[in-house]
């Protein structure tokens, strides 16, 4: 099944011009186009997205992703730099959990001792 870019844009919580973006930053070049023009989505396309998305909200710039994007064009010789991509990518995300985890710790602290205040004023 193929899906427009306002089609894509509203299952992925996105805008159009922000899909369209991607799309000049170089991030599609697997996109099939119809006669007029307009990007095409299908399936396979999805799920690029799908990673791509992934790499963007997990804070890899989008020059890493277009690098990424361009080693999977290239194909399967590029399979050691992906992976190696990837896995630092992993230790980023990871590093992000441990700092969010932190955060999280701080101010649950904070909501103890504003509750604990809160009991002994009334």
């Amino acid at each position: 099944m193929n899906y427009t870019i306002g089609q894509v844009a509203t299952m992925n919580h996105l805008s159009i011009s922000q899909l369209r973006y991607y799309d000049k930053q170089g991030l599609f070049p697997f996109l099939k186009r119809t006669e007029k023009g307009d990007r095409v989505f299908d399936g396979d396309s999805l799920k690029f997205l799908e990673i791509i998305l992934c790499l963007k909200d997990t804070g890899m710039p989008i020059r890493e992703i277009k690098q990424f994007v361009d080693w999977c064009m290239d194909g399967h010789n590029t399979i050691p730099q992906r992976l190696t991509m990837m896995k630092q990518q992993e230790i980023h995300v990871l590093q992000q959990i441990q700092h969010t985890k932190e955060n999280l710790t701080k101010i649950q602290q904070k909501i103890a001792r504003l509750e604990r205040e809160q009991k002994e004023n009334h």
